[in-house]
């Protein structure tokens, strides 16, 4: 069984935990498609749920954006550096983002816009 969140005077919200937590963790293996699962999987009124999958899906997009822009600074050979750079900070903040979905938490990737 999965654990449920309360609603508190902090600003945690109630839902699913674990699926908020999974819904971070999945972006690891399915980029922006992980999340979007977990968005359409959450239960109506699930707003944990569903505002940590929308927060991971803008930060997969603006990871895949900036590996864009990896892609093409990489024929001047600037993008090689940056592939790597993007990969550790993407896993980092997801997994940040994982544990905090997982107490409760709504986490917000910083310099990510609200894109959905």
């Amino acid at each position: 069984m999965s654990e449920h969140a309360t609603t508190a005077d902090d600003g945690s919200v109630s839902g699913d935990t674990t699926l908020a937590a999974l819904a971070h963790a999945s972006a690891l293996v399915a980029s922006f498609l992980g999340p979007l699962l977990f968005l359409i999987l959450a239960d109506d009124g699930d707003e944990l749920v569903e505002r940590n999958a929308k927060n991971a899906i803008n930060f997969q997009i603006v990871v895949f954006a900036a590996l864009f822009v990896a892609g093409i600074l990489s024929f001047a050979f600037i993008g090689l550096l940056l592939f790597p750079i993007i990969g550790i900070v993407d896993v980092i903040l997801v997994l940040i983002a994982t544990v905090k979905a997982n107490d409760g938490e709504v986490y917000s990737y910083p310099y990510t816009p609200e894109i959905i």
